[in-house]
């Protein structure tokens, strides 16, 4: 073998693998049932993630969701989705029968309706409870147990809080009566002995999810696809982890904020977002070890592969706004606790950037930033400086590629068309060509870019508090001529996942792990 063609084998051998995949939350799967969930339309997903060469399933965070339906404002850290536990599957493990599932309401099939979802989904989980204590199934009864001991350290504070805010109408737990909002210990584990249908409830639809997911991630991961979970940094001041963990929050006496967390001014709002949660105490957190920290990423990774921390600059410092401010206007940014796919988006600063370069953490780069404008910005492709980040057309908080590209200046938008030579007809193609095409090892796009679609089916507008959260897939897009045609330009940009032996997949997911100790 001659000495140029050792070196170009020698050159092969140092490409690392390049991946692709979508961004798409499970409310968004087809179901008959008001809102997607976990059961058929979610493995239709992962057969056409198969079907058409991707790596990665990129969804949001996975929490039980209160008031607004964001999956960024849950009632625990820990605890998971109870609407998105599939009916179908249930009636499959005999936890329900036909009879539950008659006559369910007329759902939308392309829009999420929270309330009817809510109320027929949580009668639909009451009677399974009924069914399972009517005649526990011993094997079930018996990974209940294991499930309760093994998460009991965050789980029994989930269900007693869920328990006590039914019995108080489903008010903010600082509206309960006060021997419920600050119990001790042993006033806690009374109210458990008490209330122990209730709490046992909850345990019971946790367990439920578990099973339902991770049989889905089993088949997912059998067939070379790995899941990106998501993280909110903050918790919301209505939750689970802020009642049962008072001294880990910057709290009055009462239990309110003192400070507030939020964004200043920036793309999305010129008022900057004020989002309401309640601040770290972090020399608490300190003292303890960060253990609570710990146990939340521990307990997400047991569900998902890669995890990205949403508003991961908050990590190295945070904008922190007074309690009872209209806008996020007067806050201040404070210094975080530090002296995983990382969401380095807002006003990132060189501090912000050696964190998250020394913790080996990929960055986000938005493709629709890079032409908001015709300035050069880091976001542009060839301004990638490593490959390590994760190239996305756009996020859950960004409008579709087809609505962006249209609410355009004219400027901006001749900006786009000479840098993909293109008229702008398939825009949402032309920029996922481009994110394939980059030298970011990883590209994501959102599953609306993939269909072409407008700003009607965006699931996110920031600073917007209706109307979100609720889009759905149309019937029959996870077509073979779609699978197809996207697998094909995968292998255009070495992203097609058939080409990588399956050992590259592990070894991917291997060095995440590590990249997040």
């Amino acid at each position: 073998m001659s000495e140029t063609a050792e070196n170009v084998k020698s050159t092969k051998a140092e490409v690392r693998p390049r991946y692709s995949g979508i961004l798409a939350h499970p409310v968004s799967f087809r179901s008959p049932y008001g809102i997607g969930d976990l059961g058929q339309g979610a493995y239709d997903f992962i057969d056409f993630l198969d079907r058409s060469g991707q790596s990665l399933w990129q969804c949001l965070p996975l929490g039980p969701t209160g008031f607004g339906d964001s999956p960024y404002q849950a009632f625990s850290a820990f605890a998971c989705q109870p609407l998105i536990i599939s009916p179908d599957l249930l009636l499959k493990d005999g936890f329900i029968t036909e009879a539950d599932l008659q006559g369910h309401p007329d759902f939308d099939p392309d829009h999420v309706e929270y309330g009817p979802v809510i109320q027929w989904k949580n009668a639909l989980l009451a009677a399974a409870y009924r069914r399972y204590l009517a005649a526990p199934d011993k094997d079930v009864a018996a990974e209940i147990r294991a499930f309760h001991e093994k998460n009991a350290d965050w789980l029994d504070d989930y269900c007693l809080f869920m328990t006590l805010k039914g019995l108080s109408g489903g008010v903010s737990w600082h509206d309960w009566k006060k021997e419920w909002q600050n119990p001790t210990k042993a006033e806690k584990a009374k109210l458990m002995e008490t209330y122990a249908e209730e709490t046992g409830y909850y345990v019971f639809v946790q367990y439920l999810f578990r099973r339902q997911w991770l049989a889905l991630r089993t088949y997912a991961n059998d067939r070379g696809i790995r899941i990106v979970g998501d993280i909110p940094i903050f918790v919301s001041p209505d939750s689970a982890d802020v009642w049962a963990n008072k001294s880990l929050f910057c709290l009055d006496d009462e239990g309110y904020p003192t400070v507030v967390a939020g964004v200043p001014p920036d793309y999305f709002s010129a008022t900057g977002q004020l989002w309401g949660n309640p601040l770290y105490n972090w020399n608490a957190h300190k003292k303890a070890g960060y253990a609570w920290w710990v146990r939340r990423v521990s307990c997400q990774l047991e569900l998902v592969d890669y995890l990205r921390i949403d508003h991961f600059r908050g990590l190295e410092s945070y904008w922190a706004v007074p309690y009872g401010a209209e806008s996020a206007i007067g806050g201040k940014w404070v210094k975080g606790p530090l002296p995983i796919f990382a969401e380095d988006l807002g006003i990132i600063t060189p501090q912000v950037e050696k964190l998250r370069d020394a913790c080996g953490f990929p960055g986000m780069k938005i493709l629709q930033f890079a032409f908001n404008s015709t300035d050069e910005n880091s976001y542009l492709p060839y301004m990638y400086n490593n490959e390590n980040c994760i190239c996305y057309t756009g996020t859950h908080d960004n409008d579709t590629t087809v609505g962006w590209y249209q609410g355009l200046s004219d400027k901006a938008r001749d900006k786009v068309r000479r840098y993909v030579n293109s008229d702008g007809g398939n825009i949402h193609w032309d920029m996922i060509r481009l994110a394939l095409g980059s030298t970011a090892r990883y590209a994501i796009f959102p599953m609306q870019d993939l269909l072409g679609l407008g700003s009607e089916c965006r699931m996110n507008t920031p600073a917007s508090a209706q109307g979100n959260w609720a889009w759905r897939f149309p019937e029959g897009c996870l077509n073979d001529g779609l699978a197809d045609y996207l697998k094909k330009t995968c292998e255009v940009f070495g992203r097609d996942r058939a080409r990588m032996a399956p050992a590259d997949v592990t070894e991917v997911a291997e060095d995440k792990s590590e990249d997040k100790k």
